[in-house]
């Protein structure tokens, strides 16, 4: 058990976030035209249930991607970055944090669910931690794996690699930047890409500079992007209020060509 001190872009983007308009592609625990198989995955942290969903590749030995939800829970968004990813050729866990069948909908349920795991550190780990035993159980090497995550789970993806917690990289997508009073980056063992907007009234652009600092003077290999306009959460492609399309399309690029460098 764990424990935690060249893609085809336009093409598949497009098809996919088609799909996301007319709602979730149904895809089953059987082979798909999209030649990836999904499930959801059940898995025990403190006694209480929690259940991920799972899309694997058609390709042995795919590298393992862990995905962390925003602060409504694991939904159909994380569904379907998960997918797109599966199709390019990587196993996907997309974690849950809240629990089996929590999944909030009122702005104070999500404020408490996260300010929870906010003020206990040592359970959001233990969380990330049977996130990583229940994609291990699938059979990927999570240490071999990358952890992504948006919004409030670009925050906890950070959180992981302030723990030490080896793996290829760390990479949020305008994630929380601040860090926790009593931590620091100075055990990370792998690389943080940051995507984040510079519009962003959420997480101030002073934060992204000063992470940007934190990490230079740690000696973590980073690379930060900012995109101009873009606001919060502007890669939810369920919001017309804070999607950015342009923002979304570059960092996506960046993200898959990272991982194609990073798995050659």
């Amino acid at each position: 058990m764990l424990s935690i001190p060249s893609h085809t872009f336009t093409s598949n983007y497009r098809r996919f976030l088609l799909g996301a308009s007319l709602g979730v592609i149904v895809l089953t625990v059987s082979q798909t035209a999209s030649a990836i198989t999904t499930k959801d995955i059940t898995y025990t942290v403190d006694n209480q249930p929690y259940q991920g969903y799972y899309a694997k590749a058609d390709r042995p030995n795919a590298p393992f991607i862990l995905l962390i939800h925003d602060w409504d829970g694991l939904t159909d968004y994380e569904k379907k970055r998960a997918d797109m990813l599966a199709t390019e050729g990587y196993n996907v866990l997309a974690a849950d944090l809240f629990g089996t069948g929590v999944r909030p909908t009122e702005m104070e349920d999500k404020k408490r669910l996260t300010s929870e795991l906010y003020d206990d550190r040592g359970k959001m780990r233990r969380l990330l931690a049977g996130a990583l035993n229940a994609g291990q159980a699938q059979g990927n090497n999570v240490r071999e794996g990358v952890t992504m995550g948006y919004c409030f789970g670009g925050g906890v993806a950070l959180e992981l690699a302030r723990s030490g917690f080896e793996q290829k990289a760390f990479v949020p997508f305008h994630g929380s930047l601040d860090t926790p009073a009593g931590q620091n980056y100075n055990n990370v063992k792998g690389e943080i890409l940051v995507f984040h907007g510079t519009a962003d009234e959420a997480v101030p652009f002073d934060e992204f500079a000063a992470l940007g600092k934190t990490l230079e003077t740690s000696e973590v290999p980073h690379e930060m992007i900012t995109y101009s306009g873009a606001v919060h959460a502007f890669t939810d492609f369920n919001n017309p209020d804070r999607y950015d399309e342009r923002a979304d399309k570059r960092s996506w690029n960046r993200y898959l060509n990272f991982l194609e460098n990073t798995y050659k």
